[in-house]
């Protein structure tokens, strides 16, 4: 891979459930091997924990904020490849700090934009979410704000190109939803739902790095590159989970909305729909207006959780017993 080979890296929230991920397949040579990668990330601990746990010399660690500029453009010198995931991305935690969402997730996503031309970049990958697309809450509005950023970017007339990624919920990732029922399963024999007809897409964190990887692959600049992901309603997450963690006893107690949510999500939107085309197998690539790209066969529609393929339960179960550290011991 051209764009990884002896290159620099750098990735703001590295030590996330995406970021590790992301660093562990950067260092299995796919492609070529990075010159260095560093790992930019608030958290102290979590900084210590990975650098452990990976043990590597080409991985450098750098306390930071995206919100602060100077220790960002100090961790950009001689970069070559940002991938931009730093976010704050919990719904409620969004709707209850909605400024502190503007400044990380669009502040922060300014100054990563501005930072990277003034170094040089060859090319930043941001890391969205469904939940941008036909926001509702403030963490989707946010996310929204963001990807408008980085895509117009490609105007400021630099040697940086921008282009984004959009996934949706990622099987494992910190805070979400799977090991939340598997910690209530163990702890009270009980899970909390806020609606059973509720759906969402599922992807794990594998298949969420490889569309990175893609679109880094296929980028011209300005794409927003989506994976046609499975979805299934959160009834069905959840009795997959009693059945693997579960017995007869254990209930489901539903417990409303939340804030902030969508009873389905969507991942391409109407809107967009006559700009997305096909890409390759799996992958669609939404086209921005400025490039002028003739699209082929475009969508028909939005691309929603709805709309796609729904899992069964049997095939949910069979997907989650294949992700082994969902069985490793609280």
């Amino acid at each position: 891979m051209n764009y990884i080979h002896n290159k620099t890296i750098l990735i703001t929230g590295g030590t996330g459930s995406w970021g590790h991920e992301l660093t562990r397949q950067l260092l299995a040579k796919l492609g070529g091997r990075p010159k260095e990668v560093r790992i930019y990330s608030r958290g102290e601990h979590k900084q210590v924990e990975m650098k452990a746990s990976f043990n590597n010399p080409l991985l450098k660690f750098i306390i930071g904020d995206v919100r602060d500029k100077n220790i960002l453009n100090f961790a950009m010198k001689d970069v070559d490849v940002v991938f931009h995931l730093a976010a704050l991305k919990h719904v409620p935690v969004c709707e209850d700090n909605p400024w502190e969402a503007v400044l990380t997730n669009i502040y922060g996503t300014q100054n990563v934009i501005e930072t990277a031309i003034e170094n040089n970049v060859k090319v930043v990958v941001d890391v969205s979410t469904d939940k941008a697309v036909d926001p509702y809450n403030l963490y989707g509005v946010a996310k929204a704000c963001g990807e408008k950023l980085i895509i117009n970017a490609n105007k400021l007339n630099s040697k940086t190109k921008f282009i984004c990624v959009r996934g949706g919920n990622v099987i494992g990732t910190n805070g979400s939803v799977i090991p939340l029922f598997k910690k209530q399963i163990q702890q009270n024999n009980q899970i909390t739902v806020t609606d059973l007809k509720m759906t969402r897409f599922l992807l794990n964190t594998r298949g969420a790095i490889s569309l990175i990887f893609k679109a880094l692959e296929k980028h011209k600049g300005g794409e927003v590159f989506v994976l046609q992901m499975p979805a299934t309603t959160v009834e069905i997450i959840a009795q997959s989970m009693i059945t693997l963690f579960g017995d007869k006893k254990t209930k489901i107690k539903i417990i409303g909305v939340r804030q902030g949510e969508k009873d389905h999500e969507v991942l391409i939107s109407k809107n967009e729909a006559p700009f997305a085309q096909r890409a390759q197998g799996n992958l669609f690539t939404i086209y921005p207006p400025f490039v002028n790209k003739k699209i082929r066969n475009p969508l028909a529609g939005e691309f929603s959780s709805q709309n796609t393929k729904q899992l069964s339960h049997d095939e949910l179960v069979s997907t989650l017993k294949k992700e082994l550290w969902l069985f490793d011991e609280v």
